[in-house]
């Protein structure tokens, strides 16, 4: 069985086409757009929410696309057990609509970061690296808001739940705050709701699948999770 990636368009999306590209040109997926005026998720297998400025980042990031007609689909099928993955823009979206805890705040350095970074593995278990093992990766960020906050006893449940999936980290493993490029709690670049249904990830995996741009590192998430449901 071929598995269906849905990849949701809202207004001011830049990086959908990127991940519909990396699901059926390069991986060989099936995929379609999901556009976000429609409430049919079009029996699709897993839901990503790519990464960009939708609605222009108005209010905050994330704020207006939370209301989408397609989110509420979205949001169900998340609660229903449906694999959601939120990149950049759609983890904030996804904490926008509290599928996931914490709030995204503005770089520390105040500027937009761009740049190829190291991921450490945290949970890998999960059906997002459990195929992955604990082999660093390297993925590239671009955003200027990925400064990912929660309170003291937040964090402390995400540790205790293993939610916390990845951190900014040298290409040793070394999660120290040299290694963070915007300030994130505890270094985190990602992580997963309890079920561990729903993933949001800062760095974007769909940008490192293509062979011919040598990274491919980010194929390696979207092959564990297919691995691991079908």
């Amino acid at each position: 069985m071929k598995p269906k990636f849905g990849v949701v368009v809202f207004p001011g999306s830049n990086c959908d086409y990127d991940a519909y590209y990396a699901m059926k040109k390069i991986l060989g997926y099936d995929a379609e757009f999901l556009w976000h005026k429609e409430k049919d998720i079009k029996k699709c297998d897993i839901i990503i929410l790519p990464g960009g400025f939708s609605y222009g980042d108005y209010l905050r990031t994330g704020a207006i696309a939370r209301f989408s007609p397609i989110m509420d689909s979205v949001f169900s099928f998340a609660e229903n057990g449906g694999v959601v993955m939120g990149i950049c823009n759609g983890f904030q979206i996804l904490l926008e609509i509290g599928l996931l805890p914490g709030i995204m705040m503005q770089n520390v350095s105040l500027k937009f970061v761009c740049k190829d970074i190291y991921l450490k593995i945290e949970n890998t278990n999960s059906i997002f690296t459990k195929n992955i093992g604990n082999k660093i990766i390297k993925v590239p960020v671009k955003h200027g808001e990925g400064n990912y906050f929660a309170d003291d006893q937040t964090l402390t449940e995400l540790e205790r739940n293993n939610q916390i999936l990845f951190r900014y980290s040298s290409i040793n493993g070394e999660a120290t705050e040299i290694y963070n490029p915007n300030g994130s709690r505890k270094n985190i670049a990602g992580i997963i709701n309890k079920r561990q249904n729903v993933m949001g990830l800062m760095p974007h995996p769909e940008n490192a699948c293509d062979p011919i741009l040598r990274k491919t590192d980010g194929a390696l998430i979207f092959k564990s999770v297919v691995k691991s449901l079908f």
